[in-house]
């Protein structure tokens, strides 16, 4: 009888490490980065702040009008004439005069945005005022415009005019002194503009990570040298570089890209050396696994600190990790849907986490799974998936064959399902978690 041992083929293997596990072990071994540096405030969209972003000043700094209008006080609204049940109702009045329940306020003048009115508004006057002007002394309620009669040089307003209504007060979006962004923050546009709007030009942020990678493989074509060309048999384009270049290019990193290193512990060792002296992390894929051309996991164990290199996950059993001098290791499977899976659940959230962020994990969703999905119990499942919305409700349904080497259906695919290790199967109608892609995938 043949004395078979683990292999990816396995249902179950017990000396798998389970993917929480191996989260938590791997964060446990990461240094977060403490060099930083100022940038001016348009290059800093994606970076994550080191230092916290405190408002100097009140935004809005004065009370300023939310629309087109009249600014008054409110001593100036009528009392409502409202009549009581029964009695009939006053007739109209002559155009210009004021009625019970009506007023007509002399106007003073006009408050621009950025061209204030100078003076003060009293009981029986008002201002003719713009959105975002600064409201006059003495006023502290907008009407606006298409609920009052305007002459030129007076206004009629009635009791339904709200006392307050329309004004934006001083520091109500922004307080002095007020914490605005913290520690750990990955800036978004919407965070630029803030940041702006508080007259500030330029923020401190962590350092870029250097991460360094590489492909392994005999059997891999590098596209600059063989690009639109028929291959020879048994060989194949690099695609995981490119992957793993515009990955770690969208995650905000300073890439170096060390190529293609061939299937031998001499060239191997060569590259693991110059990367751990270059950078911060390594990831390379391919030659993790078992096999006498696997000299990635063989030159790590002899190079490195390894921390673990066999996950109970699919795709992505083999993934090692550990350390390499300073720099963090990271060996990504050879086959490329588990080059990106292992990517998206490992190495993003360990960038991440070293670039100081604290909200690392990957965004997961409940949703209805609308097909039958094979699985066995012992590892968790990543499977590609379409997510969508029908009838007010998450659906999902898988993208068809599953095998690790079906680079395209991670392009056709808008999410993964993700199957726990101790789901047996799972069946129409079923509840599953979802990773969806915006937001998951950087870029």
């Amino acid at each position: 009888m043949v004395d078979k041992q683990p292999s990816c083929a396995d249902a179950a293997e017990p000396e798998l490490l389970p993917v929480h596990e191996a989260r938590l072990r791997m964060l446990a071994g990461l240094t977060v980065l403490k060099a930083a540096e100022k940038i001016a405030l348009g290059d800093a969209v994606g970076r994550v702040l080191s230092q916290a972003v405190v408002s100097p000043i009140n935004v809005p700094a004065e009370n300023n009008s939310a629309m087109d209008g009249y600014a008054i006080t409110s001593a100036s609204i009528p009392i409502s004439d409202e009549p009581e049940s029964g009695e009939s109702t006053p007739g109209e009045s002559t155009p210009g005069e004021s009625t019970p329940g009506e007023s007509t306020l002399k106007v003073l003048g006009t408050s621009w945005a950025g061209r204030p009115y100078e003076n003060s508004v009293r009981t029986g006057e008002a201002v003719r005022i713009f959105t975002g002007a600064v409201m006059p002394a003495g006023a502290d309620t907008v009407v606006i415009q298409e609920h009052v009669q305007a002459d030129e040089d007076s206004v009629r307003i009635d009791s339904a005019v709200v006392a307050g209504r329309n004004v934006r007060a001083a520091g109500e979006d922004v307080q002095q002194g007020q914490l605005v962004l913290d520690v750990g923050r990955r800036l978004v546009a919407a965070d630029i503009g803030v940041i702006a709007s508080l007259g500030i030009d330029s923020v401190r942020v962590t350092r870029r990570l250097k991460v360094a990678c590489f492909s392994t493989g005999d059997e891999l074509c590098a596209l600059a040298q063989y690009a639109n060309t028929r291959l020879p048999a048994g060989m194949l384009f690099d695609s995981n570089s490119w992957t793993l270049r515009a990955l770690l290019e969208s995650s905000g990193v300073e890439l170096i890209d060390l190529g293609i290193v061939r299937d031998t512990a001499e060239d191997t060792r060569a590259a693991l050396t110059r990367a751990a002296d270059e950078a911060d992390v390594i990831v390379t894929s391919g030659g993790v696994s078992a096999g006498e051309a696997d000299f990635v996991t063989e030159v790590f164990h002899e190079m490195g600190e390894v921390s673990f290199w066999k996950i109970a996950m699919r795709p992505g059993r083999p993934l090692a990790f550990g350390r390499v001098g300073k720099a963090a290791f990271f060996g990504l499977p050879g086959n490329p849907v588990a080059v990106m899976v292992t990517f998206l659940q490992f190495v993003q959230p360990a960038l991440r986490h070293m670039a100081g962020m604290h909200d690392i994990a990957p965004l997961e969703l409940p949703a209805k799974c609308l097909n039958r999905l094979r699985k066995s119990t012992g590892r968790m499942e990543y499977q590609r998936g379409l997510l969508r919305l029908s009838d007010g409700e998450l659906v999902v349904e898988s993208t068809g064959k599953q095998g690790a080497g079906r680079l395209s259906s991670m392009s056709a695919a808008n999410c993964l399902i993700v199957v726990a290790a101790e789901v047996a199967s799972v069946s129409p109608g079923d509840r599953v978690m979802v990773q969806p892609f915006y937001g998951l995938l950087p870029g």
